[in-house]
């Protein structure tokens, strides 16, 4: 599967921003979308998840603040960011989890990053 993020840029602290990622390619399925962050020299770190059934998930660090939701008809997801901080600067990725063909093993995949300034 192809992940085509999108919408990052510059923000003053406070403001708010709206990431999308479009996944395409042979799928069947898509079990589970969500974004990771990752800030350089740090590792990549948990942000958001949902489901397909809704349910959903958030880092400590963004609840509250961050709200991730997906149209299934799109094959998207989207994370809506509010009240940003500096601290939330990093490039944010993208990741997948879905089922190319019945009967076939479920594989995991990344998009390319979308990167995100807070400026303080």
């Amino acid at each position: 599967v192809q992940l085509q993020a999108s919408g990052g840029g510059l923000v003053q602290a406070g403001g708010s921003l709206r990431l999308s990622c479009v996944a395409s390619g042979t799928i069947f399925d898509i079990n589970v979308m969500g974004w990771y962050r990752q800030v350089p020299g740090k590792t990549r770190e948990f942000v958001a998840r949902i489901e397909s059934g809704g349910d959903t998930d958030y880092a400590d660090s963004v609840k509250g603040r961050f709200t991730i939701s997906r149209d299934n008809a799109k094959n998207t997801v989207y994370l809506q960011m509010n009240s940003l901080k500096p601290d939330d600067t990093a490039v944010y990725y993208c990741n997948v989890n879905d089922t190319p063909r019945p009967g076939i093993s479920t594989r995991w995949s990344w998009g390319q990053g979308t990167l995100v300034t807070v400026s303080s």
